[in-house]
């Protein structure tokens, strides 16, 4: 539990304390990070840019500190720091499962209820007992990124469990329902790219991979595969095979509530492209799942698959009178933290205002952000720095500071935490969405932990992208060895026909190898 907010004129003086008057910054570090901000490249963007000495907080370097800009997805970096504090790096979420009725010889002559405990991986990231993810996840697969990847996981390891500890009690057939109770927070929409349904029960992070790969011959039909299978989707596929050379060219189209159609055509001897569908209905996605995993696991439900034939939940309280008949414990929190951070998870990040509501009894994300307001105070935020409207930094309202970037890693670097929180961030060169923004022989590889963001909008006057943002923010050591906390922020850049945010990642990593080379 975090501790009560401070009177209010100490937390404005904790604000005022947290970053020093400025000193002055080397002149060959000013003149070389200038080259790169001041080209004509940015005439039409706006730089903000604060660099501390994380030992003194001296600054070492600043350009437009107190402008608030979007910054894209470094508002998980606000997001991940509440949740840590509000539930705890090592705490676990329960999925429970009751019996309402009774069983005798086998047969439940009742209900079966899973009950969601806001488990974000529910099983389906964890491989030889650890938490894996791949550096472009495939909740990206739709985005452009040729090479998203699912992980070498079973989507359905926690829903199999669940359905052996059903067995296991003795019960071999369900005569009543199977139901998904999905209470514990109001469901959302998420901002950023993927599936966007935001509930308490996700598996596969509430999509379906379909993964493409193409014939022996142009003109074959391409061959497709989903994942999780399941009887509840009904998949109408025709893609075929073109030119060796040619270009990815797939569509994923909803036809029906359980429908969706997969059109296009991939190129010959290319590698299996991923698309994903994301779920629209998470509870009867998962019901779906958790009724073929019993089946498949020994446990005979007569319901259908489709529809829940009612959907008439006890009270909350009353689950307490019933028994209990299977628990899957979530990995630790820290865990769900680090695959947001470290691939930009915009599902669980939107998600993770929900929890932290859901932690104080409250069921709504608006909840969850009040109370992360408190949270970011007692870290030394200047609140009134930030907006946000969501979890993930998609949402319109989602501005910050540089400033009040760095006084949250100024905040978190104090508490027990930060080991967590530091270690779910990407490495430059290393690993998540920092593994290519430098050289494999970059003197700044490894050196840098921190969280970048991506915004772009597509310009149709001009048949162009505008990058809203690019940001990156977090802490690194210099040659020297020298700890520093960084943000930078760049908005609205023109990128020209044929240009990506890439050539941006490019840039804030070549910032923060000067920042290593010629830092103090």
């Amino acid at each position: 539990m975090h501790r009560a907010c401070p009177p209010l004129a100490l937390v404005l003086l904790a604000v005022a304390c947290a970053v020093p008057a400025p000193a002055a910054p080397p002149d060959s570090l000013t003149k070389k990070l200038e080259a790169v901000i001041d080209t004509p490249d940015y005439k039409h963007a706006t730089w903000g840019v604060l660099v501390v000495d994380a030992k003194t907080g001296a600054t070492v370097y600043s350009r437009n500190p107190d402008t608030m800009l979007a910054p894209a997805s470094v508002t998980k970096l606000f997001s991940c720091a509440s949740a840590l504090v509000a539930l705890g790096a090592d705490h676990k979420q329960e999925t429970c499962v009751y019996q309402r009725g009774l069983a005798f010889k086998g047969t439940l002559r009742g209900d079966l209820i899973l009950v969601a405990s806001g488990d974000l991986m529910l099983g389906g990231r964890t491989k030889d007992g650890k938490t894996v993810f791949k550096d472009k996840d495939h909740t990206y697969a739709n985005g452009g990124f040729g090479d998203s990847e699912v992980t070498d996981t079973d989507p359905l390891a926690g829903l199999n469990d669940l359905a052996k500890q059903v067995k296991a009690t003795g019960i071999t057939q369900i005569e009543g329902e199977v139901l998904i109770d999905d209470r514990l927070f109001a469901r959302i929409r998420g901002t950023g790219s993927g599936p966007d349904a935001v509930s308490p029960i996700v598996v596969n992070d509430n999509a379906i991979d379909v993964l493409v790969t193409p014939g022996a011959n142009e003109g074959d039909p391409a061959k497709i595969v989903t994942r999780p299978a399941t009887s509840f989707y009904n998949v109408d596929a025709v893609v075929t095979t073109a030119a060796a050379g040619t270009s990815t060219d797939l569509h994923l189209l909803t036809v029906g509530p359980t429908q969706f159609a997969v059109r296009g055509r991939v190129p010959q001897g290319a590698k299996p492209r991923l698309r994903v569908y994301g779920v629209q209905e998470p509870d009867l996605f998962a019901r779906a799942l958790f009724i073929e995993a019993l089946r498949r696991n020994g446990v005979q439900a007569q319901c259908a698959v489709l529809r829940p034939a009612n959907n008439n939940l006890p009270p909350k309280g009353d689950y307490e009178k019933l028994t209990k008949v299977a628990t899957l414990r979530s990995a630790p929190f820290k865990d769900t933290v680090l695959v947001t951070l470290k691939v930009s998870h915009n599902l669980y990040a939107s998600a993770l205002p929900c929890l932290v509501a859901a932690s104080k009894g409250q069921n709504s994300a608006e909840a969850g952000l009040k109370v992360q307001r408190k949270i970011l105070t007692e870290l030394g935020v200047d609140t009134d720095a930030i907006s946000f409207g969501g979890g993930a930094g998609g949402a319109p309202a989602d501005h910050v500071t540089a400033k009040a970037t760095v006084q949250l890693l100024q905040g978190m670097a104090k508490r027990t935490e930060w080991d967590a929180y530091k270690a779910a961030l990407p490495v430059l060169g290393v690993d998540g969405t920092l593994a290519e923004a430098v050289m494999d022989d970059s003197p700044a590889k490894g050196k840098v932990f921190a969280k970048t963001g991506t915004l772009i909008w597509y310009d149709a006057v001009n048949e162009r992208f505008l990058l809203k943002s690019k940001a990156l923010a977090g802490t690194m050591t210099t040659k020297n060895g020298t700890a520093i906390h960084v943000c930078m922020i760049v908005n609205n850049v023109p990128l020209p026909t044929g240009v990506t945010a890439t050539r941006e990642g490019k840039v804030l990593g070549r910032l923060c190898e000067l920042l290593h080379e010629h830092g103090p």
